[in-house]
């Protein structure tokens, strides 16, 4: 049997590499995109698209129901997809976009990073970063430097995308640089007896890094004192009760109480529904509750600072 049609990884039901390294990706809707488009959305949203740097670009969103003066809380999303499938520009991440910034009245920032196993961890971590330091540095885009508030700057994503949002935390805070908050909705992060068994089982394929490495397990023995110096006031964790990661989330929640972090963690829970049910179902009942929950953590304000 020839090397381009012998297994050597397979990570259902996403993709599969051979030996002669060729990747079969089994999920093609996840390869759909949709445009940009400055003319506003039905919830008055315009939105364009920018290159970051060779490997990173990004789809931003810009509510147009507020005055010009006035600043607006910048928030830089991640989606998630296992860190192997989906895009900002797709149909499902466009149209969530579109609602946190017209619900939260938010300047959005929709990353574009580079996937697994064609670019292997922690590309992603990287790329994560780099779209952060772009998103506050003296070459953001004119959108963020004019109407966006770099002292309400949150950090957020969904499955993946919310391990990739608690690592462009840590790299700023180690740094000396703040984010105002967290929002991480059913993250996934490596936890010892409650990971994705599939996942762990193609991990060589997909990470250059330990699986235990804190980027991508921030709750592993010896990780406390990476999450006890995030620089951010607020975190909001968000779980389902029938997902398989719900588990992984509340360990979160835990780890960063215990760690000595002096800011606010709040647990959030759904009945009844699984990982990621709001992308799926975006206007279902549930679904509109968690977004209305997200936009009032955005818009919340606090006293005092932390770290």
């Amino acid at each position: 049997m020839d090397a381009d049609s012998q297994i050597q990884a397979e990570f259902t039901p996403f993709f599969r590499v051979y030996k002669s390294g060729r990747v079969e990706r089994l999920v093609a809707a996840a390869a759909t995109t949709v445009p940009a488009s400055l003319d506003p959305s039905p919830g008055g949203v315009s939105s364009k698209d920018v290159t970051i740097s060779p490997n990173v670009s990004a789809r931003l969103y810009l509510p147009n129901n507020t005055p010009a003066d006035k600043r607006l809380p910048i928030v830089v999303y991640y989606h998630g997809g296992a860190f192997c499938i989906e895009s900002a520009f797709s149909p499902q991440y466009h149209s969530y976009a579109c609602s946190l910034s017209s619900r939260a009245n938010a300047l959005v920032v929709s990353v574009e990073y580079r996937l697994a196993p064609e670019h292997r961890l922690p590309a992603a971590h990287d790329d994560a970063w780099e779209a952060l330091q772009w998103a506050l540095g003296p070459d953001a885009d004119e959108w963020l430097v004019e109407r966006g508030d770099a002292a309400s700057v949150f950090l957020a994503g969904d499955s993946a995308g919310a391990n990739l949002a608690h690592h462009a935390a840590s790299a700023a805070s180690k740094r000396g640089l703040r984010v105002e908050g967290l929002v991480l909705v059913h993250p996934y992060f490596w936890l010892k007896g409650a990971g994705d068994p599939n996942l762990e089982g193609a991990w060589g394929a997909m990470s250059e890094m330990d699986i235990e490495d804190p980027r991508h397990g921030p709750m592993a023995d010896g990780a406390e004192a990476e999450l006890a110096g995030l620089r951010c006031r607020r975190v909001m964790v968000e779980v389902a009760e029938k997902d398989v990661l719900k588990a992984v989330g509340v360990a979160y929640r835990e780890a960063l109480a215990r760690s000595g972090w002096g800011g606010e963690v709040e647990l959030v829970e759904t009945g009844g529904e699984g990982h990621v049910f709001h992308l799926a179902r975006p206007v279902c009942a549930k679904g509109e509750e968690l977004m209305d929950r997200v936009a009032a953590f955005i818009n919340a304000k606090r006293e005092g600072s932390v770290n």
